[in-house]
């Protein structure tokens, strides 16, 4: 055995021999010996080698293998035969023993790393292996070598602390980063996240699903939500909330089916808290209405079990072709044994039957002092009922906010009788000729329940009667609360000079209907322009006793001027409003100046004559729309640079200007409501 001593070092305390450098630098027997300086850093760990006992082989280092250059280590074990190094560092005698390495180290002027910082590697020739990690040719795939446009050269400064490649070449050598891939997580069935929120969040995300639309023919509505139904238990619980909610029936089968389902499964009918019916035609069907009745899908029979399968119920949307199937059990019903309802809609319910069992049903109220729970009444175009059930019918309704009683038989005795405690934000006293107009200022200016209208529709048909004088403009205008958003006076004797009384209600109003008007191009201008009001001559006789004016009245010019926050006007059948003064440049209500107004109503004959002037119409940027009896001069707001919505919390989900029937229930107007409220 040949050793190297050094007589200037003690023997370390541990050794290392030539025979652990395939341990050592983590080489394989078949690959080129690199020096470990050579490796990347990767691979270097602080843990210390251990100790590992060989059977001694004589070979001579002249480099020492032990920290700190202490005294060299004598190998007791030779490589394996296979191994072969390149540029001539190694030679082989007959016999086998390598008599001298040559070390390739000796031609490369660098320190190396210290032992302790080499990794304790797993023998090469075992099995769990892995590849090598130096960047030499050591048996690595073609595929791993970077070429040498992928290297990026460092500074001095960067690759002089390193060891590896860079200190050969002052060029980093990274592997190629292999993409991880995310392997998504299962949940247990009701355990994720989205099932894990809480129940009245997951109710209102499943509730951004159903369509609010009206139903149109027979196409499928919600299919989202039927969907919804198979993805788990949770979210099946929360669409059948919002499936099962609001239930609308346009046609019997739907509701024979609904009535079956129901009453197969009773707790579904205990989720129902809506009914509408505004939809329900016989129409499409293929049969009369005579047939229709035949069938025996929708009676009052299966109306009422309809109600009593329903218990939590709390609005009911009716219309005249239910009226022979309402009969008086189910208007006790909906009055008596529904204690959750709140809103209930009667529209257009006319027929000779209805009002007989409307009648008997409400009498019982006569000597009982019980109040009803319904807040939201509607019974618009109801003009077969008798005034006596008015007069019973709302002194028993003290949470009252929504009165539509248009074309009825109302009396001023029975709109006094409207409870002090009741909060009217919605009153529609529209084309009723049984109350006076000075009942009606009466209230509207002394009862606490009209302190806070919002809708007040108070139009009426000149053709059979007048509403509202001249004396009762003016006790009427200056009374009326800033809360007003939508005002309708069609029919009302306005004259000029009541123009200055208008005015102040354009800056909180936003729809406004005048028709019938005694008013000029210029009384109208003064709405949307600061000025003197226009001083007009006092009407020269009127048909009930009224104070008579020798001027008009103006406005303070030392207060500052509010713009106007009108966006739909209706001056139909007002005679200096033609298609020439509209064109007029003298006339505001066509230019940038009457913003934000964007709805002009009109009369068959503006209408008509505007709708020839297409190229006018788009130079200006206004279009012409027709619906029913009625003509809109509407403003293109694309071109006008912008895009503002018609829809507002006390229209409650209608998206249209001009309003004329009082809504009771949250949605999209459809069917029979939609006609009475905009095309009639």
């Amino acid at each position: 055995m040949i050793t190297v001593p050094d007589p200037d070092h003690s023997p370390p305390p541990s050794r290392y021999y030539a025979a652990d450098f395939y341990k050592l630098t983590n080489r394989r027997a078949s690959s080129p010996i690199t020096p470990d300086f050579l490796l990347p850093d990767r691979v270097l760990s602080a843990r210390p080698i251990p100790y590992r006992p060989t059977p001694e082989l004589p070979i001579a280092d002249t480099r020492a293998f032990t920290p700190n250059n202490a005294a060299p280590c004598v190998v007791q074990r030779a490589p394996p035969s296979n191994l072969r190094l390149r540029q001539g560092s190694v030679k082989e005698e007959a016999g086998g023993e390598i008599t001298r390495i040559a070390s390739f180290l000796e031609s490369v002027h660098t320190s190396i790393a210290p032992v302790h910082l080499i990794e304790d590697a797993a023998d090469v020739n075992s099995p769990e292996s892995g590849p090598c990690a130096c960047c030499c040719r050591c048996g690595r795939p073609d595929s791993w070598r970077s070429s040498a446009g992928r290297g990026q050269r460092r500074a001095r400064s960067y690759t002089a602390p390193r060891t590896g490649i860079s200190e050969l070449t002052g060029v980093d050598w990274d592997p190629p980063k292999q993409a991880v891939v995310e392997v998504p997580k299962v949940f247990a069935p009701g355990e994720s996240p989205f099932e894990q929120l809480p129940v009245e969040v997951l109710d209102e995300i499943v509730a951004q699903l159903a369509l609010d639309s009206p139903p149109s023919g027979y196409a499928p509505r919600n299919v989202d939500l039927i969907n919804c139904l198979l993805t788990s238990r949770t979210v099946h619980v929360a669409t059948i909330n919002t499936l099962y909610s609001n239930i609308t029936i346009p046609h019997s089968s739907i509701f024979f089916k609904f009535l079956t389902h129901v009453s197969e499964y009773p707790g579904l009918g205990t989720i129902v808290k809506r009914l509408d019916l505004s939809h329900f035609t016989s129409i499409g069907l293929g049969r009369s209405r005579q047939v229709n009745s035949e069938v025996q899908n929708m009676t009052s029979k299966t109306l009422l079990k309809c109600l009593e399968l329903t218990p939590a119920i709390q609005e009911v949307l009716l219309q005249e072709n239910l009226d022979d199937d309402i009969d008086e059990n189910v208007l006790c019903k909906l009055f008596f044994g529904l204690s959750k309802l709140r809103a209930v809609d009667f529209c257009a319910s006319s027929s000779k039957p209805f009002a007989e069992s409307f009648t008997s049903a409400i009498t019982t109220l006569i000597d009982s002092p019980m109040n009803l729970g319904i807040r939201r009444l509607s019974l618009h175009e109801c003009f077969t009922l008798p005034s006596s059930v008015f007069e019973i019918l709302l002194p028993r309704l003290p949470q009252l906010t929504h009165l539509d009683v248009s074309h009825t038989r109302i009396t001023d005795n029975a709109l006094a009788s409207i409870p002090e405690s009741a909060c009217l934000s919605h009153l529609n006293l529209g084309r009723c000729t049984q109350i006076s107009g000075g009942g009606v200022v009466d209230f509207l200016t002394n009862h606490p329940a009209a302190k806070n209208l919002v809708f007040l529709n108070l139009s009426c048909d000149i053709a059979r009667y007048r509403l509202l004088w001249e004396v009762d403009v003016e006790r009427l205008l200056p009374a009326l609360p800033t809360t007003l958003r939508s005002l309708n006076l069609n029919g009302a004797k306005i004259r000029n000079w009541h123009a200055s009384l208008v005015r102040p209600l354009t800056k909180h109003l936003e729809e406004l209907s005048l028709a019938y008007a005694d008013l000029s191009v210029q009384d109208i201008n003064s709405f949307f322009r600061p000025g003197p009001g226009p001083v007009s001559s006092s009407p020269s006789s009127s048909p009930i006793s009224s104070p008579v004016r020798d001027y008009a009245p103006t406005e303070d010019l030392s207060t500052p001027w509010i713009e106007p926050t009108l966006h739909y006007l209706d001056l139909s059948s007002i005679p200096a409003i033609t298609q020439s003064s509209l064109f007029s440049s003298w006339c505001v209500l066509l230019s940038s100046e009457s913003m934000p107004l964007e709805v002009i109503e009109l009369g068959d004959k503006a209408i008509s004559s505007l709708r020839e002037c297409r190229n006018t119409n788009k130079r200006l940027g206004w279009v012409v729309k027709e619906l029913g009896r009625r003509g809109w001069y509407v403003r293109d707001t694309n071109s006008a640079g912008g895009n503002q919505s018609g829809r507002r919390s006390w229209k409650m989900g209608a998206m249209w200007w001009g309003m004329r029937k009082c809504p009771v229930a949250w949605g999209e107007v459809g069917g029979l409501y939609g006609h009475y409220m905009f095309k009639k």
